[in-house]
């Protein structure tokens, strides 16, 4: 039976086809995962400029006062000091401290504020917002009529400048709204790479006209979801539904500095007691000593003793070699010597810090 007759695709799917792009099922999508390969992207992403389909996304703006509106309880970060035109990076949790989903808080106005979430989990999150605001908050939904492209990488500036003079004046976790190709769009500077990177967000229609032009340039390539999962995780981002999930408190994920424990917010409550208690796993980072990779979840071993799972593992091609996040049930000391894998087989890793790759363009 052919699965692909019940996902969406994305304003750009015949783009992805007449260049021959490898498509999959990602998050009820069909999305590329890669043109020319997926080491050929990652490098070209770190070393010059890709585009990334990412029309998948979902977005929600609100009208409303930060607090009043109940977006501040429901965000875990801090709103109030949040300037317009800057994004912050965030959270919403359940009673239970677990991560609903991980976001960026856009604030256009004094009360108004857009808010990207992951593809995923658009109808869950949209029940919650609508849970917890008040009645009177203005909540919209814009997601299926909103295109998104990340234009990765150091070179991506430069590229943008040609067509968005405005784009040199953005600095990290800031954002804009200008001319774009004849159209008023946001143009943010965030990134899930950890390189020098932009977004674009325009309407369904008009998306295909940014994209047009992007690749006009011959610097900029093509990448798919694959670069981009090795791209995060090697910067040692989490993914959500791999790495974290309802299940993960953002103690545990290693997400606290997210955290704005000053204000009231859902979940509050639940994260103090974990505090007070303290953790029963950790987050941790590893390096393979060898060119094998780790898998989801593969086991953690520490003296052939397992302590903990795999949740993200890949192979980075800059630094030749398996490469991986996962939870452990104690902590363990940068340089430890542990193994992953099953009962058959174990592959010998040692505990490192992240990002695995050190010198980016991210704040360039």
């Amino acid at each position: 039976m052919d699965t692909t007759t019940a996902l969406k695709n994305t304003p750009l799917s015949a783009f992805h086809e007449s260049l021959g792009a490898q498509m999959a099922p990602f998050a009820g999508w069909n999305m590329p995962i890669q043109y020319e390969g997926i080491i050929n992207e990652t490098l070209a992403t770190r070393k010059s400029v890709c585009a990334f389909d990412i029309c998948h996304m979902g977005e929600f703006l609100i009208k409303g006062h930060y607090k009043k509106s109940g977006l501040d309880r429901i965000i875990s970060a801090p709103l109030e000091n949040l300037a317009i035109g800057a994004c912050r990076y965030s959270s919403i949790l359940n009673a239970e401290g677990g991560i609903i989903d991980d976001l960026i808080v856009y604030r256009k106005g004094l009360q108004e504020w857009m808010i990207v979430i992951n593809a995923a989990t658009i109808e869950k999150d949209k029940a919650h917002f609508l849970k917890n605001l008040t009645p009177e908050t203005h909540f919209e939904d814009p997601s299926c009529a909103l295109g998104k492209i990340d234009l990765q990488g150091p070179l991506s500036r430069s590229v943008l400048e040609t067509f968005i003079p405005t784009a040199k004046n953005l600095k990290y976790f800031t954002f804009c709204e200008t001319d774009v190709c004849n159209e008023k769009n946001i143009v943010s500077r965030t990134g899930y790479t950890g390189e020098l990177g932009f977004e674009i967000y325009a309407s369904d229609s008009h998306i295909q006209t940014v994209w047009k032009k992007l690749l006009e340039n011959k610097l900029v390539k093509p990448a798919g979801l694959g670069a981009r999962d090795v791209l995060r995780l090697e910067m040692g981002y989490s993914l959500y539904g791999q790495d974290i999930d309802e299940t993960i408190t953002p103690l545990e994920a290693g997400l606290e500095k997210f955290i704005d424990f000053e204000k009231d917010f859902i979940g509050k409550d639940a994260l103090l007691k974990q505090k007070k208690q303290g953790l029963k796993r950790q987050r941790f980072f590893f390096k393979s000593l060898s060119r094998r990779s780790p898998r989801h979840l593969h086991k953690i071993y520490l003296k052939n003793r397992e302590i903990g799972l795999v949740t993200s593992g890949t192979f980075s091609p800059h630094l030749e070699c398996g490469i991986g996040m996962g939870f452990a049930s104690q902590a363990l000391e940068i340089g430890e010597n542990i193994s992953f894998g099953d009962e058959r087989i174990k592959i010998e890793a040692v505990v490192c810090e992240k990002p695995f790759v050190k010198k980016t363009s991210i704040k360039n």
